[in-house]
């Protein structure tokens, strides 16, 4: 047997053990969130969190944009840059990247077994009452591996919620609080304020937190929270530009963006730069915003970048699925199409307006499928009557909502509906009742979209 295959097959029963120990509150009976797991594991690995300065980075919508374009603009500085996120759209190498390079299937395997050894001594020695959980193995496995690579920084997101997320063990230089809606309120609370209650808790005492004016009940939470801790808030509403990205392209004598980018003019670190980024829609704005308001103010740590730097940084970020848009034949189905995660109430109206400002006139037809435990009917009456055909599919997930259940959700909406059991039959069902100059959108859960991605042959 050739090498390759060995750690093909290695790999391959790895990503299977990582799956098989399921979501904290998947089990039965339930498992709490407890950072207590996390640590101890930690602390058999000789604390791998403490090797290197990071950057944590919470919020509902948007966070993984915020953080996937501070990194690039602090590898464009010339920082070796680790960047972890989720969920992953295609492989789950995705979610660990050295300088926007996934990790290796080996060495994804080589840090399972480190941290599995470490998991099964711990309950061994009755250290924990039960296995860790598939985000926690992974967390403590990039961890582990930025350490050992010798990574400069390390950029991450949280997983969910702030405060008893796995991210949430490592002592950041800099705390970002993004924008903030109703997701997940089985475990994060109903209100808004509960919910900002969970991510305030990544501030930490004498620290320092960016965000962003938002919905009246975050910002007393937020506001609360930095006050209580002595931290310095800073906001990032100076690098938020004051008109649409179209607007200030005009204002400033330059082309109209294009389709799936942000370009407009901004004052940075006392420079005006040309911003041209590949996150489009208006509520990147605001993720853009935090990544330079963050990469300022991580001077004081010694990591110096420059207004050019920050340009080139936006221009390279690599964030596919978040309003990627595809020509015909870049999306192998003879249709423009958009990729957008979408996954809330605000992510969907964010998702509506990006297409009435991309697409004006322009026919949509919805590729959708969603998550049961999400606001199923709810994203439907916002996104099913943009379109003038919605597909339902079903993707692979056992939380995934039937086709059934997709197309009763849109029922009031009036829309032709049609079902496909399989996210590549959805798609060909797309091409067949879209016109040639319509646009196809692929949205409603990060699953779909990978899926998607998939069956067309591609990459994240």
């Amino acid at each position: 047997m050739l090498y390759s295959e060995i750690i093909a097959m290695s790999y391959q029963r790895t990503v299977e053990q990582l799956y098989a120990l399921g979501h904290e509150l998947a089990s039965t009976p339930p498992h709490k969130f407890d950072l207590a797991y996390v640590r101890a594991m930690l602390e058999a690995l000789d604390h791998p969190e403490r090797r290197f300065p990071s950057v944590l980075i919470a919020g509902t919508n948007g966070k993984g944009s915020t953080a996937a374009t501070l990194a690039s603009i602090l590898r464009v500085a010339g920082y070796k840059t680790a960047l972890y996120s989720s969920p992953h759209l295609v492989r789950i190498n995705e979610r660990i990247r050295v300088n926007g390079e996934a990790i290796s299937d080996a060495e994804f395997g080589e840090m399972h077994g480190r941290v599995e050894q470490v998991a099964q001594q711990l309950l061994h020695a009755g250290k924990v009452p039960w296995h860790p959980s598939f985000f926690e193995m992974l967390t403590v496995m990039a961890f582990e591996y930025f350490a050992n690579v010798g990574i400069e920084v390390a950029v991450l997101e949280v997983g969910m919620g702030g405060r008893l997320d796995a991210t949430n063990v490592v002592e950041p230089m800099v705390s970002v609080i993004g924008d903030i809606a109703l997701d997940h309120q089985k475990y994060l609370g109903n209100t808004l304020a509960e919910i900002a209650g969970e991510k305030v808790g990544i501030i930490r005492q004498n620290g320092i937190v960016v965000t962003l004016p938002q919905h009246p009940q975050a910002n007393d939470v937020i506001g609360h929270a930095i006050l209580d801790h002595n931290a310095r808030g800073v906001s990032a509403v100076k690098y938020v530009p004051p008109v649409s990205p179209g607007a200030a392209a005009f204002l400033a004598g330059r082309t109209m963006p294009a389709a799936g980018r942000n370009r407009y003019p901004l004052a940075v670190m006392g420079e005006e730069i040309a911003v041209d980024s590949p996150l489009a829609g208006r509520h990147q704005l605001r993720n853009i915003a935090l990544a330079i308001a963050t990469a300022e103010e991580l001077a004081q740590f010694g990591f110096q970048v420059t207004p050019k730097q920050v340009e080139q940084g936006i221009r390279e970020t690599h964030w596919p699925g978040r309003f990627q848009v595809l020509s015909p034949s870049e999306a192998t189905h003879q249709r423009e199409m958009v990729l957008d995660v979408a996954h809330n109430p605000a992510g969907a109206w964010a998702l509506r307006s990006a297409t009435s400002e991309t697409f004006p006139g322009r026919e949509l037809t919805l590729v959708f499928a969603a998550m049961r435990d999400k606001a199923v009917q709810e994203m439907a009456e916002i996104l099913f009557p943009i379109a003038e055909h919605v597909v339902v599919t079903q993707v692979a997930n056992p939380r995934a909502a039937s086709t059934s259940e997709l197309s009763q959700a849109g029922e009031r909406t009036g829309v032709s509906i049609f079902a496909e059991e399989t996210v590549p039959a959805a798609l060909v069902r797309a091409r067949e009742v879209s016109k040639r100059e319509g646009v196809v959108v692929v949205t409603g859960s990060i699953f779909l979209v990978g899926e998607a991605m998939q069956a067309m042959g591609m990459t994240a």
